[in-house]
């Protein structure tokens, strides 16, 4: 079973649903993330205002790593390896000799044709790395590949904001072994957003919403579940990205693929820390304006994650935003508990005593 987990910015959904995203994990089932607002100013770091640092989390006292930790490129062998060469020359260690690669290519191949044996067709493993007839390497596709790549650690060093929070997002499903997937659409501060009351108020009705571009991508990854934010915050760009799920829910039934029911598919998930700050219980605690736009035949229902046995595994992996813990909690150990209490607190709404859960918002027609 496929899950799609789509975020504003990164952070959003490790905040929000990093417990239920381990439980998948630890069940077998996959995981995507789709982080929508994760690109940068076109003018460059210098003509950012100090609001605009601020709102991305990044104070004036910022100080950057220049370690490149995690990238690959710094790695180095434990020991030398002579692969038969007699010239005597060390190479990595992750790297064989030729017959060695080739009997991973034949078992590769043999376990592609096995998964694919359901299919009329057979797609070939290539380990190499190399381009397959029309099929491109993963690494060229711009919102795709490895991650850490070394031009995004580089960016970091030098102390590109939207870099450092995209290099955690991509240590983030590294550590929750879920893919992500970026759309590098410019944060609501590049777009001219400036104050807490523009922040915070409605979105700019110049200002596109993300739904085309998020309906191609989810369409693409074919999931069972797709999770959008509440927009219980009412930051402009978790309200558009809701409001993408919603002009989802809207389209229907199409019979011409892709075109699945959408209702009983897209979820919502309460953004936190949001939804803590705001003592959020119920959608009536809503803004007035932020189920406007559900389908009138369409109804939510929640659905409450146990995640008592992940909650360590959640706090652990929110560390990984070093950028932001300071800014939304003051430190670690506070978001540790904040955590864990709101976690107790919905578990509480739900009738789970003495538990810990995520609360989600279901979709149904009626």
């Amino acid at each position: 079973m496929a899950h799609v987990f789509v975020a504003p910015h990164p952070d959003d959904v490790a905040l929000s649903c990093g417990g239920l995203i381990a439980s998948l994990r630890e069940l077998g089932q996959n995981v995507t993330i789709i982080t929508a607002y994760s690109g940068a100013s076109s003018l460059g770091e210098d003509s950012l205002t100090s609001y605009q640092r601020e709102a991305l989390g990044f104070g004036t006292k910022t100080l950057w790593p220049v370690s490149e930790a995690f990238n690959r490129s710094s790695l180095t062998n434990d020991c030398p390896v002579y692969p038969g060469d007699p010239s005597g020359e060390v190479v990595p260690a992750w790297s064989a000799i030729t017959d060695r690669l080739e009997a991973t290519q034949t078992e590769a191949d043999a376990a592609a044709k096995r998964f694919w044996q359901r299919s009329s067709w057979y797609r070939r493993a290539n380990i190499h790395n190399e381009a397959i007839g029309q099929r491109p390497l993963i690494d060229d596709e711009p919102t795709q590949g490895a991650i850490l790549t070394e031009e995004l650690v580089s960016a970091e060093a030098a102390g590109d904001l939207m870099a450092a929070r995209r290099l955690e997002d991509e240590r983030y499903a590294y550590f929750a072994e879920a893919s992500v997937v970026f759309l590098d659409l410019p944060d609501a501060v590049f777009r001219g957003y400036e104050g807490d009351d523009q922040l915070l108020g409605m979105p700019r009705t110049d200002d596109r919403n993300p739904a085309d571009i998020l309906r191609r991508e989810i369409a693409r990854l074919e999931p069972q579940k797709v999770y959008f934010p509440l927009g219980i915050g009412n930051h402009v760009d978790h309200q558009l990205v809701r409001d993408a799920g919603m002009a989802m829910l809207g389209d229907g039934r199409r019979w011409v693929m892709p075109g699945p029911e959408w209702a009983g598919i897209v979820t919502f998930y309460e953004d936190f820390p949001y939804a803590w700050w705001r003592e959020f219980s119920r959608l009536e605690d809503l803004p007035p304006h932020a189920l406007a736009r559900l389908p009138a035949d369409v109804s939510l229902w929640p659905e409450y994650a146990n995640v008592s046995d992940q909650l360590e595994r959640k706090i652990t992996g929110l560390t990984i935003y070093s950028s932001q813990i300071d800014r939304l909690f003051g430190g670690g150990g506070e978001m540790a508990k904040a955590v864990r209490t709101f976690a107790t607190k919905v578990a509480a709404l739900g009738g789970l005593e003495g538990a810990a859960a995520e609360r989600y918002w279901a979709t149904t027609r009626i």
